[in-house]
């Protein structure tokens, strides 16, 4: 009896370990979550006001050309998939990396009609372990990543697609919208799509549309990958808290099942240490 309450006392020590380390992780994502959020909600009306401009430019100027404009045969296709470098974070992994995975089994018969480029380092091993080409990859990202951060593999989808490596450009990620939702999205980035009801306004040029649609387009489509960037840092840490959170909770639970277990345990082996005492005493009366 006493080496299964002593059993006991351990499992409820290691359970409180347990909940002090899970729920500061809790407080720490959930810091982190708020500078995530509002980098990522600052970046979406510079991202929107880009796109808009630069279709304002493409609708309003005929006979503009640009690779990142037009829509060609597709031979092959480039996923830029961004996961984060640690785990601990619910689904959050799992369930983009899911995306990319049925995307690409659906959409391709082998690996020469697609290319992978990979942000996070789950995602680099989760493609590695299944044998998939990484074309490039970035990990080590700080909790507040900077442009510069991941400039050179933004630059790298870009200029690939410009080359004609690849016919089309999609992003993969999970888009933000609240801490306890974060949703597996993927979109086409290039070649880039209409926008419905872009201003057809005419206007002037120096030294021309093509010449600012040259300047203009890639910085768009690298500012899009770091705004998916900022999304996927905010669902990562929105995903870490709750799934902390949820772990503290079930620590609380199992620490309370242990102590009623430990009490039960005790006040059994009081129960019969009375039973033996009086047991004792009738057999000496």
């Amino acid at each position: 009896m006493a080496k299964g309450m002593r059993e006991i006392k351990r499992q409820i020590k290691s359970t409180q370990n347990t909940k002090q380390i899970t729920r500061a992780m809790e407080m720490v994502a959930a810091a982190n979550l708020r500078r995530a959020q509002q980098a990522a909600e600052a970046a979406r009306p510079y991202s929107d006001k880009l796109k808009e401009v630069v279709a304002s430019i493409a609708a309003g100027s005929k006979g503009v050309k640009h690779p990142m404009l037009q829509t060609r045969e597709v031979k092959k296709t480039a996923y830029l998939v961004i996961t984060s470098d640690r785990g601990l974070a619910g689904g959050y992994n799992a369930n983009v990396l899911r995306k990319a995975m049925t995307e690409i089994r659906e959409r391709h018969q082998s690996p020469s009609e697609y290319a992978v480029f990979v942000i996070g380092r789950k995602g680099s091993n989760f493609f590695k372990k299944r044998n998939v080409e990484i074309v490039q990859e970035v990990t080590g990202l700080p909790d507040s990543p900077k442009f510069s951060d991941i400039k050179s593999i933004a630059a790298s989808a870009v200029s690939n697609f410009e080359k004609g490596a690849y016919d089309q450009l999609f992003l993969v990620y999970n888009k933000f919208q609240n801490a306890i939702s974060q949703i597996p999205t993927m979109v086409r980035l290039l070649p880039m799509e209409e926008v419905k009801g872009a201003s057809t306004a005419s206007y002037e040029y120096e030294p021309s549309a093509e010449g600012v649609l040259e300047v203009l387009l890639p910085k768009y489509a690298e500012t899009i990958i770091y705004s998916a960037v900022l999304e996927g840092k905010a669902s990562e840490f929105g995903a870490r808290m709750t799934a902390m959170n949820s772990a503290t909770k079930n620590a609380t639970k199992m620490i309370s099942s242990y102590t009623l277990a430990y009490n039960r345990a005790r006040q059994a082996a009081i129960t019969q240490e009375i039973a033996e005492i009086v047991s004792g005493a009738n057999a000496n009366a």
